[in-house]
């Protein structure tokens, strides 16, 4: 990849992407200190309520990390309706797989088919030796080998750059800001901020600054969740670009992934099973633009434009001309 005349390589771009997922995280973790302080200085009306706020706020997002850490693939499984399946029941699959686990240096993972036309697929676990891939049954039959080495080194990557705890824990973050929020507009206006606190307030001298972060706490509850979900998508569009890019180094072959990409984001079957709390996890955007349950939706991937010019980079080749590309406009 060329930028300001010299060449980037996956190696550049995987670094650049984990940076930036980093950064993402520490947004999230700092929102989440933000509103918990500002909700217990709020409630109890001294800085020292303010740190109790960061205490629950830390030991809500705990508690829900871990269950998230040790369920939170099992369930999204579930809700996909994936059915694991044997090395004898898709072999060129298994042979595919195994291959890429060892270029990775991983263990392999656990294979799941989802019975659906719609070609798409996604990795979910907590770490490379509990990790699991699922594989629609439409993207095995519309993809060739080349192809589906592209896909499977997409997943493969996001299992061994741990994008798969990314997912878990960033989505536990934005859950526990959520959950945070919704208790404390609830609390607010069903009369918990009322009476003794305000008195409270006045008989310490510091009601003004109290009603400044009860505002403050307000907003805060209002936005944040909006602003977490935001930092959620972005971290998940950083670490598809990352795995595109990793994907590139294992099968040493851009041009799979890129016809992959194209064929995936191009088929007009719907993938029923996915919603808006697991499409993210998908190579590419499941819910279709056509699609009700689309409409008012936050983008969760890059646009599949920017991911195959991308990769078209990686190995030389100039962008797609924009007029070749109608079907593939506006798709992610």
């Amino acid at each position: 990849m060329t930028v300001l005349g010299k060449t980037q390589s996956f190696y550049d771009e995987e670094s650049s992407n984990r940076r930036k997922s980093f950064l993402l995280v520490l947004i999230v973790m700092a929102l989440m200190g933000a509103i918990g302080f500002a909700i217990g200085f709020a409630i109890g009306r001294t800085v020292t309520g303010g740190e109790v706020g960061i205490a629950v706020a830390v030991i809500i997002a705990l508690v829900i990390s871990l269950a998230t850490y040790y369920t939170g693939d099992s369930l999204l499984l579930a809700a996909s309706s994936a059915h694991e399946v044997s090395p004898n029941d898709v072999p060129q699959l298994m042979n595919v797989i195994t291959e890429l686990t060892i270029a990775a240096g991983i263990p392999l993972p656990k294979v799941y088919i989802i019975d659906d036309s719609a070609p798409n697929a996604f990795a979910t676990g907590r770490d490379p030796k509990h990790a699991s891939v699922a594989i629609t049954s439409g993207l095995l039959q519309k993809l060739d080998r080349e192809e589906l080495q592209g896909v499977m080194g997409h997943e493969l990557s996001h299992v061994r750059n741990l994008d798969i705890r990314y997912a878990l824990l960033v989505g536990a973050l934005v859950g526990s800001i959520a959950l945070l929020a919704d208790f404390f507009l609830r609390f607010t206006f069903f009369g918990g901020m009322s009476g003794g606190g305000r008195d409270r307030g006045r008989d310490s001298g510091g009601g003004g600054l109290a009603a400044i972060m009860l505002v403050l706490a307000l907003v805060l509850a209002v936005i944040a969740p909006i602003f977490a979900r935001m930092v959620q998508l972005a971290v998940s569009r950083q670490r598809e670009y990352l795995a595109d890019a990793s994907s590139v180094e294992l099968t040493r072959n851009p041009v799979g992934l890129e016809r992959a990409l194209a064929t995936i984001a191009a088929d007009p079957d719907v993938l029923e099973v996915a919603n808006r709390a697991t499409q993210h996890l998908y190579i590419v955007n499941p819910i279709k633009k056509f699609e009700k349950r689309a409409s008012g939706m936050m983008s969760t991937h890059p646009p599949i434009l920017d991911r195959i010019n991308r990769l078209r980079e990686l190995s030389g080749q100039p962008p797609l001309d924009p007029k070749t590309t109608g079907a593939l406009q506006g798709l992610d």
